[in-house]
C-alpha cells in the first residue's frame, strides 16, 4: 500500500497569487487616494494664493485630512497581516501595542 501525498504546490501558488494581486489592488487604491489628496492640496493652495474666503479655504483643507487618514488607514489595513506575520525569527514584525500606536498615529 503505497500512498502519495497530494501535491499542494498548486493550490499554495494560486494562494500567493491572489495575495499578490489583492497586495496590488490595494497598492492602486492607496495610490488614487494620495494623487486626490494632491490635487485637493494644490487647490487649496491656489484658493490661499487667491484670497479665497476662510471657510471655503478650511473646508477644502479638511477634506485634504480626510483623504489622507483614508489612505493612511487604507495602508494599515491592508499591510496589518504583514505586520503580524511571523518571520523566520520567530517573533512577528510588530506587537499589538506598536500596532494599535500606528493606528493612533492617524486618529
Amino acid at each position: 500500500m503505497n500512498q502519495t501525498l497530494p501535491d499542494t504546490a498548486p493550490e499554495t501558488s494560486a494562494t500567493q497569487e491572489a495575495a499578490r494581486a489583492e497586495e496590488e489592488a490595494s497598492a492602486r487604491a492607496v495610490l488614487n487616494r494620495l494623487r486626490r489628496a494632491q490635487g485637493q492640496l494644490a487647490g487649496v493652495i491656489t484658493m490661499v494664493e487667491e484670497g479665497r474666503d476662510c471657510r471655503d479655504v478650511v473646508t477644502q483643507l479638511a477634506a485634504v485630512s480626510r483623504a489622507l487618514d483614508r489612505a493612511g488607514f487604507k495602508i494599515i489595513a491592508s499591510r496589518m497581516r504583514e505586520c503580524l506575520t511571523v518571520p523566520e525569527s520567530g517573533a512577528p514584525t510588530m506587537n499589538e501595542a506598536e500596532l494599535e500606536k500606528l493606528f493612533l498615529t492617524l486618529a
